[in-house]
């Protein structure tokens, strides 16, 4: 009697040790946010257009989240959810995105603003946004920044909406 409990015991830890294993995440879902898992609907490569000759490149689940903390620590005092305190009437929408002077709808021309941000029109630099330079962001950085807002804006529930 007293060896079968044993045996169950030691079942019953080798069983709890193998599901906490399998359950536990691993290091690459860890760096998911679930924000772009639920929201921004990225549980694996996106494709998003890199150029205005409709070139694209993918951006993995890691990069749009690592574009989501950059965001976070830097974009959104002026950008919450997407909309433009300093300017509510010009948002991070697709659509507001879409009718800058340049257009900002692709991944080398978010990269362009944000190394020399331009008014709406285009017509001169503007100090509401500050501006972002290699030895502050690497290329890298940038285009997982713009993947970020660019997927926002295409899937994110109220993302810059006017009237939030």
């Amino acid at each position: 009697m007293l060896s079968r409990l044993c045996c169950v015991r030691r079942l019953v830890i080798v069983l709890v040790v193998f599901l906490g294993v399998m359950l536990q995440s691993s290091p690459a879902e860890a760096a998911i946010d679930s924000y772009v898992v639920r929201f921004l609907r990225v549980t694996e490569p996106i494709a998003l257009e890199t150029d205005t000759q409709g070139e694209t490149r993918p951006f993995s689940p890691e990069e749009i989240s690592r574009g989501k903390q950059l965001f976070e620590s830097n974009c959104m005092n002026c950008h919450v959810g997407g909309a433009t305190l300093p300017d509510p009437q010009i948002s991070l929408s697709l659509t507001k995105l879409k009718g800058a002077n340049p257009p900002r709808d692709n991944i080398s021309s978010l990269v362009a603003y944000f190394r020399k941000p331009m008014t709406y029109d285009g017509s001169e630099e503007t100090y509401w946004c500050r501006e972002v330079p290699e030895s502050w962001m690497s290329q890298e950085q940038v285009e997982n920044l713009a993947a970020f807002i660019l997927r926002a804006a295409q899937k994110a529930p109220g993302w810059g909406a006017e009237d939030f």
